[in-house]
This record gives structure tokens, sequence and C-alpha cells, in this order.
């Protein structure tokens, strides 16, 4: 069973750290994760939350490395279902007392959970696990797990 692996937002900015051009360990592996089979894929949202960053502190490297890692990998965009059960999660988190985020938040987290959910319904077949930094909040509703024990 090959894995899907989503990168959340802070992996995703490790890997287009232009200070890290030379022996970078996330593209290595990246590279790892592709030899063995499995596919990695851009989220939209770790896209946009990254990129709206980069765009603030105008790091021309780091959007040119995103722009390269986005057209190298699985990109997964949003869409009206993917926003739909992300509103239904947030709800569900909230009237449970469990938020992401600030109520008048994007939340971002969310979004990727609800990313993860439906590529997970599209591929029984497959694993779909959210490489990430921050697997207490994501671990509640998805598969997530530091992206070095990936």
């Amino acid at each position: 069973m090959s894995k899907l692996v989503l990168l959340d937002t802070a992996v995703l900015g490790f890997a287009t750290n232009p200070n890290a051009v030379v022996n970078n360990p996330v593209l290595s592996w990246l590279k790892g994760l592709m030899r063995n089979g499995d596919q990695p894929f851009v989220p939209e949202i770790a896209d946009y939350e990254l990129r709206r960053e980069l765009l603030r502190v105008r790091s021309q490297n780091a959007l040119s490395r995103l722009d390269g890692i986005c057209s190298a990998l699985g990109y997964l965009p949003l869409n009206t279902e993917t926003m739909r059960l992300a509103a239904s999660l947030w709800a569900n988190a909230r009237s449970e007392g469990r938020p992401f985020a600030h109520e008048q938040a994007l939340d971002g987290d969310v979004i990727l959970l609800a990313q993860s959910s439906l590529l997970q319904e599209e591929n029984k077949n497959n694993q779909v696990i959210i490489a990430t930094t921050n697997v207490k909040h994501l671990s509640r509703y998805a598969t997530a797990s530091e992206w070095q024990n990936i």
C-alpha cells in the first residue's frame, strides 16, 4: 500500500527554504518518498498560507522553489466540496469546545483536514497521511505524523 502524503505549511516552508539549498533534509525526504512509490501532495491551502508570507517578505528565491515543488509534486486544489466539509469540521470542533483557531480565522488546519478526508475517500486502498510539525491538532480528525517519521 502506498502512502499519499499531504505537506502542511511548515513542512512546505522547510522545503522551500532558500538558506538550505544544499542537503535540504525535507527535499531529500520527499525524494525518498517518491523512490518508495509514495505520492507527496501540496495542498492548495498550504501553498496559500506559505505563498502569502513569502510574498510579504519578498523572498523571490523561496517563491521560485515553491513554484517548482508545486509543479513537481501532486497539487491538491481546493473546491466547493472541500470548503463545505471544512465548514462542517470547524462547526463540530467549535461545538465540542475544541476549536482549532480563533473563530474569525480562516483556519487552514480545518481546510487541510477536509482535503485529507476527501482524498482518503477517493483512495481507499492507500493510506493518506498529513506530514506536519503539528500532530496534536491534526490527529484529532486525520492520520498525521511528524514528517521525519513518515
